[in-house]
């Protein structure tokens, strides 16, 4: 290592084209290479299986469905738990993968098991069975209107449509509508009538509504393949189905018979944005692409729609992730410049102004490394690697802070400075080599966290780790180049320039300190060192008094506010979807009231703080947060959009209009649960 140390020293191109290289690459990665997301993307260990019936009650879902299931597949090898629910509706079935088996290998077993249950009533649908996946939603468009819900949906469709063909967007999904259903409604009395019977009819439109290949034809030209067009997809289509031909050739169709009605399934589900009937288009970021860049785009589409829009009809966005990443990047960007301003200030008055500027120079460097790197490890810029690189910032100079400080020293006592570089950073090299390791062996426990947590969390050491070898790199090899060209001043005392003044006048007092009060300490600890060991010993009981006891609390992910407050609302299973309906009214009523408040307005601009309220009814986690299946009558949520805390005026917090809203809501008669939500975390 010291020939290393040494060679590096003597030869600063070597060590400024590795310099260069580093920089060259992170700076590459960063704009080309590494995908920018709110949240990191994984696959969970977790293989859930999902059965649509309905009309059915929890227990007839739980006894035709969900146990079902569970015996099916309870056997299979690398199955560490199974999780079910049956609700109204419809039931699902969470699989936990064991540790060493692989998640897709169990998947297609699970597949093979629950496709060969035939004994499902025939009223469910086909079985969804999917590896569990954090959703990747960057930002969800809000469209609202009072008009029809077909309108509405129709309209939804075509925005949909427009922002998927937007250049960078490729995952969009509609949300909070129905799905079209076409509902062929006919009589007993009729079905007598024609000889005819429900079966019958069935058949007849199954084999009439349908696309079939007719074969090929082949030519000079080529080969012309044929298809018949027959699949039905309005009301219009269906009433032409032939259902008998007579014996003098008349035909009897399906709409001489039958009513015909273009509709929506009869789900309870419906969602209003500001008192309109809304739906949602959730944008989401697949793949290498920039969720910043994402909603940026979308947000910019939105801006020239509104203009075409027919008057009534508002488009807006709700649940902008991307605020979050460009919060930890602004985050991390003032951390930077602000810890290197104070590296750089200290070492200033007490060494040396280019002194000050190398060491502050590792920063970078071992930044623009570990970013170099973070693609080949399959770490993203989310906000969990955000808060690594916040979190190294403060000891990523360390060991270039005692490199240099010691060529420093070796400058005073008169070496020359090409050989106070090398021998400088050669006689720590030892101790600040197996500092950055027992920092970086620290970091190590945390990769091997089992399960989802563990996946999180392990992000953090795949940033902390290169930036600390690569901060090694640089104090090592590239930073003693740079200081060989350090000369030192022969300035008396209380002469020289300002900036030498200021650095006598700091370095006399830090001598001071020194010999005044650390050495003495120092000594009287060593004196009485059992009265000091038992000292330290004391104060680390109190620490872990405090949290065995929970008076220092401890949580994985701290909760901050938000700019959106959610009420949760949760009946008993069964519960009509009227009476649901009508407590959200409740809910929905008194938060608007909060919006009217005198006090809740701005002075500089006369708005309330509660820019949007939304409100859904049918379905949990519409609004942001985990979501469940839609087609529930007993759950339902409304939502409040206020003002960035960083953007509000008034000294209001979202804690605050909480309480006040729950006291205005008061008692849900028979409610199952009620949840109020202003933070993350």
């Amino acid at each position: 290592m010291h020939q290393i140390i040494a060679w590096f020293a003597r030869n600063g191109v070597a060590a400024n084209l590795l310099m260069l290289a580093i920089l060259m690459a992170g700076i590459n990665t960063l704009f080309k290479r590494i995908p920018t997301e709110v949240f990191p993307e994984f696959e969970l260990d977790m293989i859930t299986v999902s059965v649509p019936y309905r009309g059915s009650t929890p227990a007839e879902v739980e006894e035709s469905v969900v146990v079902k299931i569970e015996e099916a597949i309870q056997d299979l090898q690398g199955i560490k738990e199974i999780n079910s629910t049956a609700s109204e509706g419809a039931g699902s079935v969470s699989i936990e993968v064991d540790k060493g088996y692989d998640s897709r290998d169990l998947l297609d077993d699970i597949k093979n098991r629950v496709d060969s249950i035939n004994t499902f009533p025939v009223e469910t649908e086909k079985p969804v069975i999917n590896l569990a996946k954090p959703r990747g939603e960057v930002i969800t468009v809000v469209l609202a209107a009072d008009m029809s819900e077909s309108d509405l949906c129709l309209l939804g469709e075509q925005i949909r449509d427009e922002i998927v063909n937007l250049p960078n967007v490729t995952q969009v999904s509609l949300q909070a509508v129905r799905p079209y259903e076409i509902a062929i409604e006919v009589s007993e009395q009729t079905l007598q009538q024609y000889g005819l019977t429900l079966d019958g009819v069935a058949q007849a439109i199954r084999s009439s509504s349908i696309d079939l290949p007719a074969g090929a034809i082949k030519t000079t030209g080529g080969e012309i393949l044929l298809r018949t067009k027959g699949q039905a997809y309005v009301g219009s289509d269906f009433e032409n189905i032939v259902l008998l031909t007579r014996n003098d050739g008349t035909r009897l169709t399906l709409g001489e018979i039958a009513k015909v009605v273009d509709g929506f399934e009869e789900t309870p589900l419906f969602a209003r944005w500001n008192g309109k009937r809304c739906v949602m288009i959730a944008v989401a970021r697949v793949g290498n692409q920039n969720a910043i860049d994402l909603a940026n785009e979308v947000k910019d589409y939105l801006v020239e729609r509104r203009h075409t829009l027919p008057p009534g009809v508002d488009l807006d966005y709700w649940n902008d992730r991307s605020k979050i990443v460009k919060g930890r990047i602004q985050t991390l960007t003032s951390s930077a410049m602000q810890g290197g301003f104070l590296v750089f200030l200290v070492l200033a008055l007490f060494l040396r102004f280019s002194l000050a500027l190398w060491v502050c120079l590792g920063i970078p460097v071992a930044f623009m490394g570990a970013l170099a790197f973070m693609p080949q490890l399959g770490v993203t810029i989310n906000i969990i690697s955000l808060f690594g690189f916040i979190l190294v910032l403060g000891i990523v100079v360390d060991d270039a802070i005692v490199t240099g400080e010691n060529i420093y020293s070796h400058l005073q006592r008169g070496s020359h400075p090409t050989q106070a570089a090398i021998q400088g950073a050669q006689e720590v090299s030892v101790p600040v080599i197996f500092g950055v390791l027992t920092t970086v062996a620290a970091f190590v426990p945390i990769m091997m966290i089992e399960g989802f947590r563990g996946k999180i969390f392990a992000q953090i050491p795949l940033v902390v780790i290169p930036v600390l070898l690569f901060s090694l790199v640089e104090s090592k090899l590239i930073l003693p180049a740079h200081l060989k060209h350090l000369r030192m001043h022969s300035n008396p005392e209380g002469s020289g320039s300002l900036l030498n003044l200021f650095q006598q006048f700091f370095a006399r007092g830090l001598e001071r300190f020194a010999q005044g009060i650390y050495q003495p300490t120092l000594r009287l600890a060593m004196q009485y060192r059992y009265m000091t060991l038992a000292g330290f010993t004391g104060i680390c009981l109190i620490l872990f008094t405090l949290l065995a006891s929970n008076r220092m609390m401890f949580v994985f992910f701290p909760r901050v506010p938000t700019e959106r407050i959610t009420v949760r609302l949760t009946m008993p299973e069964g519960t009509p979807s009227e009476t649901t309906q009508r407590h959200i009214n409740h809910i929905l009523a008194e938060a608007n009231k909060l919006k009217q408040r005198e006090d809740y307005t701005e002075p500089s601009t006369g708005e309330s703080i509660i820019q949007n309220i939304m409100d859904v009814v049918g379905v949990s986690g519409m609004t942001g947060g985990r979501r469940r299946s839609a087609g529930l009558t007993h759950v339902g949520e409304v939502a409040m959009g206020i003002t960035p805390p960083e953007a509000r005026q008034l000294p209001l917090t979202s804690q605050e209009v909480v309480a006040q809203w729950r006291r205005a809501i008061g008692i849900i008669p028979g409610a199952q649960e009620l949840s109020f939500r202003a933070e993350i975390g």
